[in-house]
């Protein structure tokens, strides 16, 4: 892999290695008509036994997967994360076979049975029964090896009497179930798996997940594509956060959700700051008071960067008062950057609290403080109202669209809330 990446533990390279993905890049052009030419001529070059440009882009074309290097060992889980159209499926189709890299190679000890997805192969005609025998016999085995397994396969699939009806009359979680039986009863020696978890109930969910551990228990090995943090962190030993086709980290499994997670919720949103700074308004469109700045404060210092879930912080509203105001109050609402309507997240209201602040003329820092920021990593938007009046009747100035981010600390789960607790263990006597 490039330097600039960090990498998994070396002391894993001790292990038998049953997959090596080498400096693999793979290029997609966005125009069908234009990628069917170019299909044309790169047959023509291998026929002619020209060279093929592979390592270039030419018009209309991008990187999929720019030089991506990993290897896997027997009875590892390796997970591969990342948003939508960073190269996850690219990168599973290439190692099973399905597409060729433009660049690099891949080489594999062993079978492998893609899970890209469940009962994609199945020929609706067919029954159930015939499905099965059809299956397992592209992902490698005899039909001596099938009859063994097929009691196996249908018990796991809890499908019932429909074995024997076409599959077109199955629901797709009936579908679902029977794909994901036939490829774990394979015995494969490298399972992909992408997204194929998300589908089925809870409870066929659960079984997929106690067949996974088995089968690494057994020294099947194998790469999990999810969305799901959790089934990512209880499944996988190590993981590689993909971006836009490049391999930005591999090691730790929880170093690298955090750090697709910080990407997604943070750094990608980059007008988000956490600080807002406006200068006062013009006499004639003030009411007297006038909101110049929003931000957070840690031990009296402004923060610079993005507030931690459960960090003890105070909310800062900078104001501009042109001649005394007595009985003002402010009113915080707080949510989720993609909620628009219903209740907030958080309210804080200081007339509900019966908090008024009588301010004489001139700058004044108005400070909620936040013993712990109960927050989740995420982004979200406040609105600030400063009114005047019992009840507040009159308002002063207003700030609708106020974007901040939130971190999570190291060692956090993931969660909508932070909850301050504490564990403790009582005995009977």
């Amino acid at each position: 892999m490039d330097s600039a990446i960090e990498t998994v533990d070396q002391s894993l390279a001790s292990k038998e290695v049953v997959l090596t993905v080498d400096q693999v890049s793979k290029k997609f052009c966005r125009s069908l008509k234009r990628s069917l030419m170019y299909g044309i001529q790169d047959i023509g070059s291998e026929i002619l036994g020209l060279g093929r440009h592979s390592d270039t882009l030419r018009k209309g074309e991008f990187w999929a997967l720019q030089q991506v290097s990993l290897t896997l060992n027997k009875g590892e889980a390796l997970g591969l994360v990342g948003s939508n159209g960073s190269g996850k499926t690219t990168l599973l189709r290439i190692i099973s076979g399905l597409i060729k890299p433009d660049t690099g190679n891949v080489k594999v000890k062993g079978h492998v049975a893609p899970l890209i997805a469940l009962g994609a192969g199945f020929n609706p005609v067919l029954t159930g029964r015939e499905n099965i025998y059809a299956n397992m016999s592209i992902l490698g085995l005899s039909n001596r090896e099938i009859h063994q397994q097929f009691d196996q396969v249908v018990d796991f699939a809890e499908i019932g009497e429909a074995i024997d009806a076409p599959v077109h009359s199955y629901s797709s979680g009936m579908a679902a179930r029977l794909g994901f039986a036939c490829a774990v009863h394979a015995k494969p020696n490298i399972l992909l798996i992408d997204e194929v978890l998300a589908v089925g109930d809870v409870k066929f969910r659960l079984k997929c997940d106690r067949k996974l551990r088995e089968l690494k228990d057994q020294g099947t090995s194998f790469i999990l594509v999810s969305h799901n943090a959790y089934t990512i962190l209880a499944i996988c030993s190590s993981a590689i956060y993909l971006k836009k086709g490049e391999a930005l980290f591999w090691g730790d499994t929880h170093t690298a959700m955090q750090r697709y997670e910080e990407d997604l919720f943070i750094q990608d949103s980059q007008k988000i700051t956490g600080q807002f700074f406006r200068s006062e308004k013009d006499l004639k469109n003030s009411n007297g008071l006038d909101i110049t700045g929003l931000f957070f404060r840690e031990d009296g210092h402004i923060l610079e960067t993005s507030p931690f879930s459960g960090q003890s912080i105070d909310f800062c509203i900078r104001c501009r008062v042109r001649e005394a105001i007595s009985r003002v109050s402010v009113r915080i609402a707080i949510r989720d950057l993609s909620q628009e309507e219903g209740d907030p997240l958080l309210f804080f209201n200081s007339y509900d609290d019966q908090v008024y602040l009588d301010l004489p003329a001139g700058e004044h820092e108005v400070r909620v403080r936040m013993l712990y920021l109960g927050l989740g990593m995420g982004t979200y938007t406040m609105r600030v109202f400063v009114a005047q009046g019992d009840p507040p009747a009159y308002t002063l100035d207003r700030v609708d669209y106020f974007r901040f981010a939130v971190r999570k600390q190291p060692g956090q789960g993931k969660a909508q809330f932070y909850q301050p607790h504490s564990w403790s263990l009582q005995s009977e006597q």
